[in-house]
């Protein structure tokens, strides 16, 4: 897996200060995306275990509420394995730490409905995370106003919630 970015510090992608990682490689190909060079499987630089340590290093401060992973695609089958590691890792180091992770597929469609049965790693990411927030990016759909999504046809979903009870609940 590769990444295009880590912010140490970022406000704008869940809530409190977090962590986020960019991870690269995506084929949805959103129309009007505030990232499309991360598009590319290969951009940026390779995830190590050293990339890994630098985020738990960041995590480590008490100022900061979680993790949040974007992209590109975190959740395409290509970067769940990368993925994997990093979120159970930060899961059993830090416990009260929220993570958050943006992709454009959706929930029950495409993760629960094919991903979970066919790429091993996605039910155990799923295991970790407490927020997903599902959707392509549709231009037209664009508002500014929204917390923490591009477009309104994007939802924010409580992942542990969602999965006890077999029913998407919303974050608000």
């Amino acid at each position: 897996m590769y990444y295009a970015t880590i912010k140490p510090t970022d406000v704008a992608n869940g809530p409190g200060v977090r962590v986020s990682l960019f991870v690269s490689g995506c084929t949805h190909c959103c129309k009007g995306c505030f990232n499309a060079e991360a598009w590319d499987f290969h951009y940026g630089e390779e995830f190590t275990k050293n990339t890994e340590e630098l985020i738990t290093g960041y995590l480590g401060h008490s100022y900061i509420a979680g993790l949040t992973l974007l992209g590109g695609e975190p959740m395409h089958p290509e970067n769940q394995k990368g993925i994997l590691h990093l979120v159970e890792d930060v899961r059993r180091r830090f416990p009260d730490k929220t993570i958050w992770c943006y992709t454009g597929y959706d929930f029950e469609k495409d993760i629960l409905g094919d991903m979970i049965e066919s790429v091993p790693q996605t039910r155990r990411i799923l295991a970790c995370l407490d927020v997903l927030v599902d959707g392509k990016f549709v231009e037209e759909k664009k508002d500014l106003k929204l917390r923490f999504k591009g477009s309104s046809n994007q939802r924010i979903i409580k992942v542990p919630e969602s999965l006890a009870l077999g029913e998407v609940l919303l974050w608000e």
